[in-house]
């Protein structure tokens, strides 16, 4: 029989399939019941934003807040100077400190909008393991936590034994890496009394470690779950499209690239998608989940509207949804359709089709693109283009022109 929790916080967890396993589900219950109890995802700053891949771990983390819990968001600005080398199958490019602490910067901006930062009781904290782990004497961190971890063990999880059955190269740094991360909690636990780790289900592994040393270091009861790896109905990944990532920061993608991303939603996830990234009511998520044919197009813009007002505003999702309308109802170019400026002297006498559909982010490259008007899927304002030859001359630009890779995607191009 399935365990039904008593906590707020993880009976939200269980109804809506946040979670995949917890190291004690009974006794974290009664610790939430206690009393305000705080909780941590680490992220690694490896871009200056995350995107949508990120966001149930968010969501993780606004559902605490709002079932009164303290809500920290780890920053790995040392770990990511390491790499974490979970469901990688390559040893991850380093990055400067520099440049750690400017995606730093940009990933708190994704944080300000889902969660409430402040010195109260449940207001969320950010600290930087970096503020730690930069200072640690090697060999005495060895000696200290080094006695804890067998290399039997570490060589049975997941992300180490992957990488070892396909013979890809495991270094030694970033074998150190569930060290850190196991480090981090018990770190956490002393500073912060944070009790509880949370992730994806990729990190299970990390996260044991992190209870297990927490445990026989400090003598602390600590907990961990994790959430179940999130994949698309047709089994891809979530969080990418064929334009690419689909960022968080506005700056980074348009709030009406963001909206469409939840439009054009598979019919088999609309159901399990609005449980995971909105707070709209169950019995109201299982309706629109359950309509078929034209109708779950209503439910596909309830959850585009939900997503998007949580990540950029009421106003950016509204603007989204009018601009959709009236490209896809009315034929017309819409005001919020992404947008890419071109320089005159770059462009000259002319431009291939090719290079504006790479540039608008249309298609990833100018093969990519070759493909798309071979197949019959690019338009030049709503005109299919059949030969990649096309060339766009200075004075079509500057008015301003629109682009179409298939029904669902768009863009505006123009000379500055």
């Amino acid at each position: 029989m399935t365990y039904k929790p008593k906590s707020e916080f993880l009976h939200v967890m269980q109804s809506r399939g946040f979670l995949q396993d917890c190291t004690d589900l009974e006794g974290l219950d009664e610790r939430l019941l206690k009393g305000v109890l705080p909780a941590y995802i680490g992220f690694d700053a490896t871009a200056d934003s995350l995107h949508v891949g990120s966001l149930i771990q968010i969501m993780m983390l606004r559902w605490l807040q709002k079932t009164g819990h303290k809500p920290v968001t780890l920053m790995g600005g040392g770990t990511t100077k390491i790499g974490d080398p979970s469901g990688k199958d390559e040893s991850r490019q380093m990055i400067t400190a520099e440049k750690i602490a400017q995606n730093v910067g940009g990933i708190f901006k994704v944080f300000e909008k889902y969660l409430t930062f402040g010195d109260g009781p449940t207001d969320a904290v950010q600290p930087n393991n970096a503020e730690w782990l930069d200072k640690l004497n090697y060999i005495e961190f060895l000696r200290d936590i080094g006695p804890h971890f067998t290399i039997n063990r570490m060589l049975t999880f997941e992300s180490v034994k992957q990488r070892l059955d396909r013979e890809q190269p495991l270094t030694f740094l970033e074998f150190n890496y569930m060290l850190l991360q196991s480090y981090d909690f018990m770190e956490l636990n002393k500073r912060y009394g944070v009790g509880l780790q949370m992730g994806g289900s990729d990190q299970w592994g990390n996260i044991v470690n992190g209870v297990d040393l927490t445990r026989r270091i400090s003598q602390t009861q600590v907990f961990g779950l994790t959430t179940p790896l999130l994949t698309k109905a047709d089994g891809s990944k979530m969080g990418k499209s064929a334009a690419g990532a689909i960022w968080l920061n506005e700056d980074k993608l348009s709030s009406y690239e963001f909206w469409q991303f939840w439009r054009n939603t598979l019919d088999a996830d609309v159901g399990k998608f609005l449980r995971l990234f909105t707070e709209i009511d169950l019995d109201e998520c299982d309706r629109l989940g359950a309509l078929e044919g034209s109708e779950i197009n209503e439910a596909k813009t309830v959850l585009a509207n939900a997503a998007t007002t949580l990540a950029h505003g009421a106003e950016a999702a509204k603007a989204a949804e009018a601009t959709a309308r009236e490209v896809f109802e009315k034929g017309g170019v819409g005001d919020d359709l992404p947008t890419v400026v071109l320089d005159a002297n770059d462009v000259g006498d002319g431009i291939s089709i090719v290079q504006l559909f790479v540039k608008s982010g249309l298609s990833g490259s100018g093969k990519d693109a070759k493909r798309l008007i071979s197949d019959g899927g690019a338009k030049l304002d709503d005109v299919a283009v059949t030969d990649a030859g096309t060339m766009i001359s200075a004075d079509q630009l500057r008015g301003a022109i629109k682009l179409s890779a298939g029904k669902k995607r768009h863009a505006l191009a123009k000379i500055l």
